[in-house]
């Protein structure tokens, strides 16, 4: 190891013969010394002064480059690995549910913890909206039971919602309740709904698709048998020409008998049960 001190000293008293120049190793410097012998003076002069100010470590850096060993950080100049950059990932990850946790409970003995993140009932709305978003997520879900009970409310509230009507086409085609969904289908078409590619595409209403009165539906238009409006559709029992009953003909004399009972109904004197009795009688 040089010492710079030793080497101000060389510079001041030999810097004429570069005697600081052969110490430090530089021959060249040294020999080009001795040949200027004026000038080389005010350099040893010079390179003594600056030897002195120069901290050690500067001058180790320049004429100790061998043995100068400066402080690395750890890992300098070297890559981290995928494993210890998922390590590092997973170790914020933990941290981060940790502080959530402890936040979480500090909030909870404060007495102010916030609403769980959990789904609650829609809150209610004039127009069905909250209802049917609430439809939705069900459906997305494949909760379709509860999606079908959400519909359903917001159809309570805006009979005509296309969007609802349609919606729950969908939810009852995945239940595989064709007539259902075919009548709310039939609603939706006359409430103006034009999409017909959606129907014919859609993978909710595959099953409606599937069943043998689907041709008669799409070629009327998408819509149920023209004699029938929607609202005398009938759902989950669809009424057959052989379940049909003859009604008896009615005459003057037993409309007015028919009404005479209603009178007494009306007024009291006949139960329910009672009522139902003498029409039936009379009717046969």
């Amino acid at each position: 190891m040089k010492d710079k001190n030793l080497a101000a000293v060389l510079a001041f008293f030999g810097g004429a013969v570069g005697l600081h120049r052969f110490y430090l190793g530089q021959i060249g410097l040294g020999i080009l010394y001795i040949f200027i012998p004026p000038l080389s003076m005010l350099l040893g002069v010079i390179d003594a002064i600056s030897f002195l100010s120069m901290d050690q470590s500067t001058f180790d850096a320049k004429y100790n480059k061998e043995q100068y060993h400066p402080a690395q950080p750890a890992h300098s100049g070297r890559k981290i690995t995928d494993r210890e950059r998922r390590h590092q990932q997973r170790q914020q990850e933990r941290s981060r549910r940790e502080q959530m946790r402890a936040d979480q409970r500090a909030t909870r003995r404060s007495g102010s913890a916030p609403p769980r993140a959990t789904r609650t009932a829609p809150v209610s709305t004039s127009d069905g909206q909250a209802e049917r978003q609430a439809g939705l997520r069900y459906f997305k879900d494949f909760e379709y039971d509860r999606a079908i009970i959400a519909f359903e409310r917001a159809l309570q509230k805006n009979p005509r919602d296309v969007a609802s009507h349609f919606n729950i086409a969908c939810s009852y085609s995945c239940e595989e309740e064709a007539d259902k969904s075919f009548y709310h289908l039939d609603r939706a078409i006359a409430l103006g709904f034009s999409d017909f590619e959606r129907i014919r595409t859609h993978d909710s209403l595959a099953f409606l698709r599937v069943q043998a009165s689907f041709l008669a539906f799409e070629e009327n238009g998408y819509r149920l048998a023209p004699d029938l409006s929607a609202e005398e559709a009938v759902l989950e029992n669809p009424i057959k020409k052989e379940a049909l009953v003859e009604l008896p003909e009615i005459n003057d004399d037993l409309l007015e008998q028919l009404q005479r009972l209603a009178t007494l109904k009306e007024k009291g004197l006949l139960t329910e049960g009672e009522f139902a009795t003498q029409k039936k009688r009379l009717l046969g």
